[in-house]
């Protein structure tokens, strides 16, 4: 009997290190692979292929955005259409910032080079200008729930900081348990000194990332419509979950709302995947959801979405663990591949 998913497309930041060779590894013969070099190629960009095979990762090289995005698509994307359709009803799409335009081109909303076309644009885009950065920073116990009051401080601690001549920073994403807070280099510094260190990692700079999902990146939005076109949208094949937690329904999407959505909102204001992950599980009630590869950093971050969000009685890191060893409701892409070579 089939499972019913929500599949979850993930973002920036997912292709490291381990991750070097996914799809060589994972997706030999991966559709539109070709297709995709070629148009790189065009731009005078490294192949997609060639970045996937390079003897070692390089940071400076493999997390710019006009590499990191491509990559990361081209990844996630053939890990959405190896998903066995006779095991898996996939009943809604959803994903984390850059993985909403991922998002998009698993439901059909853009055919897969559209999709090409709008995550090399945008990634290229950031990079070249690289308004701002980002940092993170957690709010719940080692237990994923949350201390009392944290969150609601951080924020308060950002618009204090906001409201500084010449500071800029704010909420760009709500990531399960974690607040992704973007600004330029005088916001983002005097919330690093502000804070306590915690776990010897946050609050953690994100490298070569800039200051996503705030008014930073209104000039980048401006640059995406103007270089991509409304055309290349069309009605989704399966339900879209955005980071307002807002359904974009097949044959009843308004594509000019959804054109003006995702380069215009979704570049400009924050993007709350928590709410992405509760309107899924409350409106579709799948059995599973499935977060696609590569990677599988996302996979705490849905959990603790899924915890706040009481779906199925978890209430803490415990009950997603101790279901997890009889019932997994929460499946990995990543990891799937990796226990399929190891059988």
């Amino acid at each position: 009997m089939k499972q019913t998913a929500v599949v979850i497309a993930p973002g920036r930041g997912t292709y490291n290190k381990n991750e070097l060779g996914y799809l060589k590894r994972h997706h030999p013969n991966a559709p539109n692979l070709d297709q995709f070099d070629a148009y790189r190629a065009t731009l005078g960009q490294k192949k997609i292929s060639e970045l996937d095979t390079f003897s070692r990762f390089s940071g400076p090289t493999h997390t710019r955005g006009d590499n990191a995005a491509p990559l990361i698509y081209a990844c996630a994307y053939s890990d959405f259409v190896s998903i066995d359709r006779d095991l898996f009803d996939i009943v809604g799409i959803t994903g984390n910032s850059m993985g909403w335009y991922i998002a998009l081109a698993c439901a059909g909303a853009l055919d897969p080079m559209g999709g090409m076309q709008v995550v090399n644009t945008m990634g290229t885009l950031m990079q070249v200008h690289m308004i701002g950065g980002q940092l993170i920073y957690p709010f719940l116990d080692d237990n994923w729930q949350e201390i009392p009051g944290r969150r609601d401080n951080l924020l308060s601690e950002a618009a204090t900081i906001n409201a500084r001549p010449d500071h800029d920073l704010g909420l760009s994403i709500d990531l399960g348990g974690m607040l992704v807070l973007a600004g330029n280099e005088a916001g983002l510094s005097a919330f690093e000194r502000s804070v306590p260190a915690l776990q010897g990692r946050f609050p953690m700079r994100l490298q070569n990332h800039a200051g996503f999902h705030t008014h930073l990146q209104r000039p980048i939005s401006k640059l995406g419509f103007d270089a991509l076109s409304e055309q290349l949208f069309v009605q989704p094949t399966i339900p879209l979950i955005d980071g307002r937690g807002a359904i974009w329904y097949p044959n009843s999407t308004d594509i000019s709302a959804l054109y003006n959505y995702t380069l215009g909102h979704q570049v400009v204001e924050p993007y709350d995947f928590t709410a992405a992950i509760r309107t899924a599980a409350r409106e579709f009630m799948p059995d599973v959801f499935i977060v696609l590869g590569p990677g599988t950093t996302l996979g705490g971050a849905t959990a603790q979405a899924l915890i706040q969000a009481n779906w199925r009685g978890w209430r803490s890191k415990l009950n997603f663990q101790e279901e997890a060893q009889t019932q997994p409701r929460l499946l990995l892409q990543a990891t799937m591949h990796a226990s399929a070579l190891s059988e």
